[in-house]
């Protein structure tokens, strides 16, 4: 990218990226309030049963997320990429606000749920068109020279946007009474989605189309049914299945464990104040940024697969001892809270974790590009990448909570990423194609 290319390129960057952060912010929020959601929305006199519900459906919105790839990803390789972000933003956000409004189980019954449920599919096939295609969106831009660097900035905003709701979360624990809480400051960050709407819907008017489709649209026949050509073709199909096992999934599962599921673990199984989780999780969060930006900065210089490789065994290795250490110090702190060792304890362990996702996600923005054709790539990036963060990353901490109740174990369910993160690092190093050098013109 030259001088004269870079303040294009940085307004389209920002604009890109703070939209995903919008979705982000959107999609996630509901998994910062998981705790506070299941007496609200799905009263039981097992707190446990209702905790899985309200998971529950937060996997609900990752499992619907492949048919908004499907129908999205398609879109994009025969509209373009522009277009879609405005349909994705516009239902991300009503979806969202409405959350805000909803009635409580004690105001309108079984209705609650449902509703509740019903946005949540709304949010799912939004972001299913979003987070992939906005990969895509980003890498066409971005040229063939720094890729890994330029375009590692998106993946910031998933946990930019878990940064933003947790801050937001801990100024209204600390502004209002449990009480006030519990009964209306929890739809806040709802509602301040309606002016994050409409910044972001306005900053992406201003986008420009991709230059790599627009110069496919001149010189060849955009393909009818994008999704059906990526499945007749042996080598998409292959790279399709390497995007969502070994890099998708692989980043999806180290997100979830990370960004999601260590605050679940501090606050039901290490019993600590919700105050004090918000606030390791914002280190946590800041740690993530410099180490993405690195990791996709490294793959530039050593290529995309060993950066890859590196994170899927780092977080095979370190996630069962991380949170073994993290009960074992969080419970410690219990008994002393005024030794600040074993909250600096908990952060590195914290900072370990967020390594091994940074090695995974700072290079996967561009290769959910690199790796195929620019014809089907829209649809060949979005199906797998979505298909891997909502069946696989989005129903872990649910999947984890349960192993834990089926075996009466705080540990036992994360033995799930634990070997899946080591099978993908296997097949990666076998198979996965190292990318950095190929042209997104191709």
């Amino acid at each position: 990218m030259s001088k004269k290319d870079s303040p294009s390129y940085r307004k389209v960057a920002i604009a890109a990226c703070f939209g995903t952060f919008l979705e982000w912010y959107d999609f996630l929020t509901f998994a910062t309030l998981a705790v506070v959601f299941a007496p609200l929305f799905f009263p039981s006199s097992d707190p446990n049963t209702a905790l899985l519900a309200s998971l529950a459906t937060f996997g609900v919105g990752m499992v619907v997320r492949p048919m908004g790839a499907a129908l999205f990803g398609s879109m994009g390789d025969r509209i373009g990429r522009k277009p879609v972000f405005m349909i994705t933003i516009a239902l991300m956000g009503f979806a969202t606000v409405c959350v805000g409004f909803l009635p409580t189980y004690a105001q309108a019954g079984i209705w609650a749920p449902i509703l509740l449920v019903s946005l949540r599919l709304l949010q799912g096939l939004s972001a299913g068109g979003e987070i992939g295609g906005s990969a895509v969106y980003l890498t066409e831009h971005a040229g063939n020279d720094y890729r890994g660097f330029k375009t590692s900035f998106l993946q910031l905003m998933g946990p930019l946007g878990i940064l933003f709701s947790t801050l937001q979360i801990a100024f209204l624990r600390g502004y209002l009474s449990p009480e006030e809480f519990q009964s209306w400051g929890w739809r806040v960050p709802f509602w301040i989605s309606i002016i994050l709407l409409l910044i972001a819907f306005k900053a992406r008017m201003a986008l420009e189309e991709t230059p790599v489709f627009l110069e496919l649209s001149k010189t060849q026949q955009k393909p009818a049914s994008p999704l059906l050509n990526n499945f007749r073709d042996p080598h998409t199909r292959k790279r399709m299945f390497l995007l969502f096992f070994c890099i998708s999934a692989g980043g999806a599962v180290l997100f979830f464990c990370v960004q999601v599921y260590t605050a679940i673990f501090l606050k039901t199984s290490v019993k600590l104040a919700p105050e004090l989780v918000d606030q390791l999780s914002i280190y946590a969060t800041l740690t993530l940024f410099p180490l993405t930006i690195f990791a996709g900065w490294l793959s530039d210089k050593i290529g995309r697969k060993p950066v890859v490789v590196s994170g899927l065994l780092l977080g095979s290795i370190f996630i069962l001892p991380a949170f073994h250490l993290l009960k074992t110090v969080g419970m410690q702190y219990l008994l002393n809270p005024s030794n600040g060792l074993g909250f600096i304890l908990i952060a590195m362990l914290l900072s370990g974790l967020s390594l091994a996702l940074a090695l995974v996600v700072g290079p996967q923005t561009a290769m959910l590009a690199e790796l195929f054709p620019a014809k089907t790539r829209n649809s060949a990036a979005t199906l797998p990448h979505n298909l891997a963060a909502g069946w696989i990353g989005g129903l872990l901490p649910f999947i984890v909570t349960w192993l834990n109740q089926r075996w009466q174990s705080d540990s036992a369910g994360l033995w799930y990423p634990t070997i899946f993160l080591a099978t993908a690092a296997i097949v990666a190093i076998l198979y996965l194609p190292e990318t950095k050098k190929v042209s997104l013109l191709d």
